[in-house]
């Protein structure tokens, strides 16, 4: 496999990185203090393509391939120091978009696309209900019967997106005796639907930009063209997205290494102690010589596990592993460029401590690193 970018590729990433440093840096410190989420960059997203990236262009989107839309991604987590943003795009993108790409009718497809790829409509999963945590499909929220459509109750917990979504891809039981192989129905709840609100909004440790919170179903009825992928199909929907996932939001994550790669490096080279660069310390370019390996390791991962994707071959072991390594290497770049900094990586304007915050929660959504080392294990047959 030649992983080496095309031109297209090149102009693509380019253009991204352009984009994200001139129009989404903006007041980046002050967001994340009062946790701020800005509509008008997302419609700037929207209008960039970035909402719609692997969608067909028909459909409103910029029709890419996933590893295209790899490189896409880790351009705008490199260009942009807004992690929560980058988040929320990668919230309504990969688990909401994309399965409406991949399992919607055709009339769900030329309804809800074109809003969603072009910034003019947010959407956020609900699949976590209270309690059940990595237990996914141990939900409470059920979907009842009722003439031609299904009366929705339960409630959605960390729902990212939830308190600004116009539309919610929610989960829920349809015959529980089935469970999760054909137990499960994916429904399209829009906004206006009654019975359907957003409820409280949980406050963060970091991603602060990006909005949380809890949506509550009470006797909701939705019509058959609500359901996505199939009475009984939501397993499947959840397996694919979670696939796109775990590769892809992670590809952001890739960027924002070599971001942070870059800030160490520079600080190293320029803060002087005892008469020489802090580089020149064996500790501090130890330190940063294992940055570079976990990035470069991390992006082959991304990038394999994309274009495995894009050749439609079994992926959920190489999503599971990426997942978990580009997380738990995230996590530890933070970190140490928060060390390398010393002092001054502590202090809120350099922006480290930020994205050391922003990093934690990369080891526990789309699975925790526990859950995803159980899931590796249950592929080798253990």
């Amino acid at each position: 496999m030649n992983f080496s970018l095309t031109e297209e590729q090149k102009t693509l990433r380019e253009s991204i990185v352009r984009f994200a440093r001139n129009e989404l840096n903006e007041d980046v410190v002050e967001r994340d203090r009062t946790q701020t989420f800005r509509r008008d960059l997302w419609t700037k997203c929207g209008e960039m393509g970035i909402l719609g990236l692997p969608i067909p262009e028909e459909y409103g989107g910029s029709g890419l391939d996933p590893f295209s839309t790899a490189i896409a991604l880790e351009a705008l987590g490199y260009g942009c120091g807004d992690a929560g943003l980058v988040f929320s795009i990668s919230a309504h993108l990969l688990p909401c978009v994309v399965p409406i790409g991949m399992f919607g009718a055709e009339e769900q497809k030329r309804r809800l696309l074109p809003d969603l790829c072009g910034g003019k409509r947010i959407a956020a999963n609900a699949m976590t209900g209270p309690g059940t945590g990595s237990d996914a499909f141990g939900m409470k929220t059920r979907a009842v019967r009722d003439g031609k459509g299904f009366r929705l109750t339960g409630t959605k917990m960390f729902c990212s997106n939830g308190p600004i979504a116009d539309l919610a891809v929610v989960f829920a039981v349809t015959d529980p005796e089935k469970g999760y192989h054909g137990g499960i129905t994916t429904f399209l709840v829009e906004k206006e639907t009654e019975g359907f609100r957003a409820s409280q909004k949980f406050e963060k440790m970091g991603l602060r930009t990006s909005p949380i919170g809890e949506l509550v179903l009470e006797n909701a009825f939705v019509s058959e063209d609500a359901v996505l992928g199939g009475v009984g199909g939501g397993a499947a929907v959840f397996a694919h997205s979670m696939d796109w996932e775990r590769i892809l939001l992670f590809a952001t994550h890739v960027g924002t290494m070599e971001r942070l790669l870059e800030k160490a490096v520079e600080y190293a080279r320029t803060r002087t102690q005892f008469g020489q660069p802090i580089g020149k310390f064996q500790a501090v370019a130890h330190k940063i010589a294992d940055m570079k390996v976990r990035l470069e390791a991390a992006r082959l991962l991304v990038y394999r596990s994309a274009w495995k994707l894009g050749e439609k071959k079994s992926v959920s072991m190489d999503a599971s592993i990426t997942k978990l390594f580009v997380s738990e290497s995230l996590l530890e770049t933070a970190l140490d460029t928060v060390q390398v900094l010393g002092g001054y990586g502590f202090m809120t304007e350099y922006e480290v401590e930020r994205a050391l915050r922003d990093a934690i929660g990369s080891t526990i959504y789309s699975g925790t690193s526990e859950m995803q080392r159980n899931i590796i294990a249950r592929w080798l047959g253990l």
